[in-house]
């Protein structure tokens, strides 16, 4: 029977992520005004994600970002590293006013994450394909070393048309790497948009990056395990990488296919490709805030 995550808890039940997402994608914004520089779209479409497993899902001390037993998390979609440095921020890994040095000469948050520079990162990334590759291994190193962390893997659907990729899918599955996640941010949108086909008038619409193979088929076929969630709902996902963690021992790995929204949080932003590598402006800044009923700064 194919893997199915336990039904949501319902709207409101998880208000204080909520919350902190919505700040999140403030601080995205107003982060890459402040560098004049830095990718939107995706970290906004992956915030939710992001929250949910830095302040509730892997088992980390920020306090201890070298402790042995921690989860272990890649960011393979590394342009997106705004918003890996925002939920660490609200996790307490470093100051939220540190936001503002993003991409800026001597910052310890540079435009791809470096992990030679800032504490609590696991790998540093940025070529997209290759983050799949070190959660394999951080996985199998747990194993050779008697250590039970989770290893979590956050790719962007555009990513999955990588051969790394699917090689590492196939290598994963050989050895039964049950402690390893990976999660797909699925928004269906890649930086300049998609191919038109007949009878389309635009670019932009959602397109499955797998073209005419399902992805779970693709997945269940390498012998993974496949969950397919809202990536806004925050009790999907959750109760996805719980079911996850759960079933480490079980041989297989599994894959949360997260259904999302490129740029979400912003009238602006939102389903724009436009977005995916932009920097917003101080009125878009403010008109960000407006949204959130926030006062002008």
């Amino acid at each position: 029977m194919p893997a199915t995550p336990p039904a949501s808890p319902g709207p409101g039940a998880h208000a204080d992520l909520e919350a902190l997402a919505r700040r999140g994608r403030l601080l995205v914004l107003e982060s890459t005004n402040a560098a004049g520089a830095g990718h939107v779209g995706g970290p906004l479409s992956a915030m939710d994600l992001l929250v949910a497993l830095y302040l509730r899902v892997m088992r980390i001390r920020p306090d201890q970002p070298d402790w042995p037993d921690r989860d272990r998390f890649v960011l393979s979609k590394g342009h997106s590293a705004i918003g890996l440095y925002t939920a660490m921020a609200l996790a307490g890994y470093l100051p939220v006013d540190e936001l503002r040095t993003f991409d800026q000469a001597g910052s310890r948050l540079q435009g791809h994450p470096d992990m030679t520079r800032l504490p609590g990162l696991d790998a540093s990334t940025g070529s997209l394909g290759q983050g799949i590759s070190v959660g394999v291994g951080m996985a199998l190193g747990a194993r050779l070393r008697g250590l039970d962390f989770h290893t979590w893997v956050l790719l962007g659907d555009g990513e999955m048309q990588e051969g790394q990729v699917w090689e590492s899918v196939a290598v994963a599955a050989k050895y039964g790497l049950g402690n390893l996640t990976m999660i797909v941010d699925r928004n269906g949108m890649q930086q300049y948009g998609w191919p038109l086909r007949p009878g389309e008038t635009h670019r932009g619409d959602r397109r499955d990056p797998f073209g005419d193979v399902a992805a779970r088929a693709a997945l269940e076929a390498f012998g993974w395990r496949v969950l397919e969630i809202d990536g806004h709902d925050f009790g999907q996902i959750i109760d996805a990488c719980e079911a996850a963690r759960a079933a480490a021992g079980g041989g297989a790995p599994t894959a949360i296919l997260a259904s999302t929204v490129k740029g979400r949080g912003f009238s602006f932003t939102q389903g724009a490709s436009a977005w995916h590598a932009r920097a917003a402006t101080a009125d878009e800044v403010a008109a960000a805030r407006a949204e959130l009923g926030e006062a002008a700064q």
